[in-house]
């Protein structure tokens, strides 16, 4: 008997994939305004600081992506499944992806993003747009809303805190503060009673309570420029405030809102906190980012196939 494929949409926020992709990318971004050349100019030295040209963060959500479609195809036999990618705002776009579902005669399919942590603005806007679509060709897809406390995603950051809290040689965790980020997003969303800031706090709390880290705090990083407010403080603000008002010395950065090596993992924090941290006197460390790690890729898994009717 012919095993059954399910579709898998795997979305993300999406990246250009070259120097030249980054006009047209920030264009998407702004809803069609291109940016001034002040503003292109400024996102460009960005990229150009972190890769020279090298673009990583396409690769690892490619790499993601397969190593997904793996992991499912092992874990669950009895089915077959095929990974699409749908990006927010670069090509394969979400609609791409769906589109190419539907062309390949998938019946029945599930979404994910990568990103453990649902906020109407960001995973919510994911999928409206990947539903409507669907809806559009009369494909039957589901979605994994957020997987912020699965077991495999908690013990894979817990080993990348342990490991780069190692990197302290000689100095007690209590003497080390972690802090926690994730992307900020417009303060309105407090007002949605959006479950992002408290999924957050819980992914920080179970790693927290897993490591015996007891010195920890909650940073918010990148956030836009907008005129409306977004959440803060911002990391930059914190490493300041607990050097000048508590004398910390050791930071330990945890991006728990990011699931790879990207522009707000590479610069935000290799390169812009860095630089603030040493002008403060402060060592910081950032623990790895999950990439491809196999016990990432069973959380995913788990999650999909959880989200299959009857499962």
């Amino acid at each position: 008997m012919e095993k059954k494929t399910i579709g898998v949409l795997v979305m993300s926020y999406g990246t250009p994939e070259s120097l030249d992709q980054v006009e047209a990318y920030y264009t998407h971004i702004r809803r069609g305004h291109p940016p001034t050349p002040e503003q292109l100019d400024t996102l460009q030295s960005r990229y150009e600081a972190i890769v020279g040209g090298f673009f990583p963060l396409r690769e690892n959500t490619n790499k993601q992506v397969a190593a997904l479609e793996e992991q499912l195809n092992s874990a669950y036999p009895d089915l077959q499944f095929k990974c699409y990618q749908g990006l927010k705002h670069a090509s394969p776009f979400i609609e791409d992806g769906v589109e190419q579902m539907a062309k390949d005669g998938i019946t029945q399919a599930v979404g994910v993003v990568l990103a453990p942590h649902y906020s109407v603005m960001s995973v919510g806007g994911y999928i409206k747009r990947a539903q409507e679509k669907a809806d559009e060709h009369g494909l039957k897809i589901s979605f994994v809303k957020s997987y912020h406390l699965h077991p495999q995603l908690i013990e894979a950051l817990v080993r990348r805190v342990n490991t780069a809290l190692e990197r302290f040689a000689g100095i007690s965790r209590e003497q080390v503060r972690v802090i926690f980020t994730a992307h900020s997003l417009p303060e309105k969303i407090l007002e949605m009673k959006d479950p992002y800031p408290e999924q957050l706090l819980e992914t920080s709390k179970a790693i927290a309570e897993r490591t015996g880290v007891t010195s920890w705090q909650f940073g918010w990083q990148s956030a836009g420029q907008t005129a409306t407010p977004w959440l803060g403080p911002d990391i930059l603000d914190v490493l300041a405030t607990v050097k000048k008002e508590e004398n910390v010395e050791n930071v330990l950065i945890c991006p728990i809102g990011f699931v790879s090596d990207h522009l707000e993992v590479l610069y935000d924090i290799d390169i812009e906190c860095q630089s603030v941290a040493k002008e403060l006197g402060i060592r910081l460390e950032r623990t790895e980012s999950l990439n491809t790690d196999p016990l990432y890729m069973e959380t995913l898994a788990e999650v999909v196939y959880s989200q299959l009717e009857g499962k």
